[in-house]
């Protein structure tokens, strides 16, 4: 085999080997990417969980305080529906409840967008890996094909003849051997800059 086939097969085994490393790792990003998005998005739905049942519980707190509230001020003789100071008392209770269930509810919702984002992002990121590996699979295939063609274009059978011969001119005497050139000699004539 000559020696600009056997560079041109070396060139071609090395792009599609680096090419498809380029994929492999880019596919690998993504599916990286795609599991930490699900962890992303389960962390999420435990957060609206968590902020859902802080939202129960300070209510469960607030109706149990009412009653022991009611039951107070009913032990020491004060009319709840009638007075004034008491009805102040638990509506001031009642608003306390609201503004720490609202607090509550709005940071669980703060926190849950926060965590999508951080989903969305992640997942992007998992396909700009993705894109970015076909596109260097695509530029090392493309330039391995350049360089394959150059190699090919200084081999001996892709240069255009003059006509000459491609045998000696002169016959060759019974039991003489042919003039022979080094492999290096050849290789070097091959990759001298033409022009």
């Amino acid at each position: 085999m000559d020696p600009i086939t056997m560079m041109m097969i070396a060139t071609a085994a090395s792009g599609a080997v680096s090419a498809g490393g380029q994929i492999f790792a880019g596919k690998s990003a993504q599916v990286a990417s795609e599991t930490n998005a699900f962890n992303i998005e389960t962390q999420k739905k435990l957060s609206q969980t968590e902020a859902f049942d802080r939202h129960n519980q300070r209510l469960e707190v607030y109706r149990s305080n009412l009653s022991s509230n009611i039951a107070a001020f009913s032990a020491m003789g004060r009319d709840v529906g009638s007075d004034r100071s008491v009805a102040a008392f638990l509506e001031k209770q009642r608003r306390i409840a609201t503004d720490d269930t609202e607090r509550s509810d709005f940071m669980g919702m703060m926190e849950s967008l926060k965590l999508g984002q951080e989903a969305a992002t992640t997942r992007a990121e998992g396909y700009a890996a993705q894109t970015a590996g076909y596109v260097g699979a695509f530029t090392t295939i493309a330039s391995t094909v350049s360089q394959m063609n150059m190699l090919g274009a200084g081999s001996p059978s892709s240069t255009p003849q003059s006509g000459a011969p491609t045998t000696s001119p002169r016959p060759i005497a019974r039991g003489q051997a042919a003039p022979r050139t080094s492999v290096g000699a050849t290789v070097s004539s091959y990759l001298r800059p033409r022009g």
